[in-house]
């Protein structure tokens, strides 16, 4: 066998080594992918936090792999890429399109901590957070300091050629894993708080009371778990302080309360028969896709599920469906542009059905085939809710 001098030379003073925690921490991950902001003036944020959490995922990857100066630069990039969406959102409207025009262009453009130095001469919002969570950033900049001897090679420890080819390198190795972790987690706490700047939902949707009263949002919660592990209890308590959380806590907690079955047609798309008479109490917290899913549903025990907008929104119920294939897509409701039928139409193993409510097509999953009588009935509902809306004004 023939010796492979490249192969040599790119592995010679290259470790690979082991991160334990990797999976829970990419599920940890998810807690940051979730949280999409629903801010209409801050949409193309969600792509920075997405970022974000890549950046960290190449950190874990290179880290593995040996090269742990290039993971802790990932881990900084994290943090820098956090700042630089805060520092476009926490500006005018008009300062923000100048900025990111800069940015876009690739013209000079502020060091991390030049935006923050900035962020914190507005006095706007983030400049509160961190007013409000002093003791948790400057935590963060002790690591992200011990995290840039890594990144700058400051010190022999640093060195591949020394600390992979000396004396308690199992030690030093140990070490090394032992402060990528501390970073690891740091930094995935700072995004998370970063993420916080732009809107407190993340935060709030972890708050029962609140969650019990707001519709379906883009937002997921951050999870008890994750909030504790990468952020703090404290720290969180402080955040709570902030004007950001606290307006809009005090708005929506004046909100009607969703009683759990209502909250799963609303939040979970979940209709529970046997809780039809419970969920109607509460109508007036319903969409019109809730409103009329429900009336379809408790019509008849058949049906099972109802799709809307195009296949892209359903509902499903107790009521289990005998298609033995769960694969379906929006072109599986084009037969009914195809044909004159709107009702009865095989589908697997069971039936779809049409109704047209308003401008809305509502297809209908249902186990057999509907009777004259139920078909009438079907009709009625459509008819009774096309007058109710167009009586509303909608």
């Amino acid at each position: 066998m023939s010796f492979d001098f490249t192969a040599f030379k790119e592995t010679e003073n290259i470790v690979p080594l082991k991160l334990e925690a990797k999976e829970q921490f990419y599920f940890d991950l998810m807690n940051i992918e979730h949280s999409w902001t629903g801010r209409i003036d801050a949409m193309f944020a969600n792509q920075f936090f997405r970022e974000a959490v890549q950046l960290i995922v190449n950190s874990v990857t290179l880290f593995e792999k040996g090269y742990f100066d290039c993971a802790f630069y990932s881990l900084r990039q994290s943090l820098e890429i956090s700042t630089t969406i805060v520092y476009f959102i926490d500006d005018s409207e008009t300062n923000r399109n100048e900025e990111m025009k800069k940015w876009k262009d690739q013209e000079r453009f502020p060091m991390h901590n030049q935006m923050l130095n900035e962020l914190q001469k507005r006095k706007s919002v983030f400049a509160e957070i961190r007013d409000k969570m002093h003791s948790y950033f400057q935590e963060i900049e002790v690591k992200k300091q011990k995290l840039n001897k890594y990144v700058h090679k400051q010190g022999f420890d640093k060195f591949y050629v020394i600390r992979n080819n000396s004396l308690h390198k199992e030690k030093k190795q140990a070490k090394l894993i032992s402060d990528f972790t501390e970073f690891l987690t740091k930094s995935m706490g700072a995004v998370a708080v970063f993420r916080l700047a732009i809107d407190p939902f993340p935060l709030l949707l972890a708050d029962e009371s609140i969650y019990s009263r707001t519709g379906q949002l883009m937002t997921e919660g951050y999870s008890e778990q994750f909030i504790e592990k990468y952020i703090g209890l404290e720290n969180i308590a402080a955040y709570k302080e902030t004007e950001l959380y606290k307006s809009h806590y005090d708005n929506i907690i004046q909100d009607e309360e969703m009683i759990p079955s209502v909250l799963d047609v609303v939040k979970h798309n979940y209709i529970d028969k046997l809780k039809i008479d419970e969920i109607i109490s509460q109508k007036h917290l319903l969409s019109l896709h809730d409103t009329v899913s429900v009336a379809i549903v408790s019509f008849s025990d058949k049906v099972a599920k109802v799709y809307c907008i195009g296949g892209w929104h359903w509902y499903f119920t107790n009521t289990k469906t005998v298609r033995t294939s769960q694969k379906w897509g929006s072109d599986d409701f084009d037969v009914f542009k195809k044909e004159h039928i709107e009702f009865n139409v095989p589908y697997g193993e069971a039936y779809l059905s049409h109704l047209k409510i308003w401008d809305e097509d509502f297809y209908i999953e249902h186990n057999s085939m509907f009777s004259e009588i139920e078909i009438k009935v079907l009709n009625e509902i459509s008819t009774t809710h096309n007058i109710g809306i167009a009586n509303s004004g909608a």
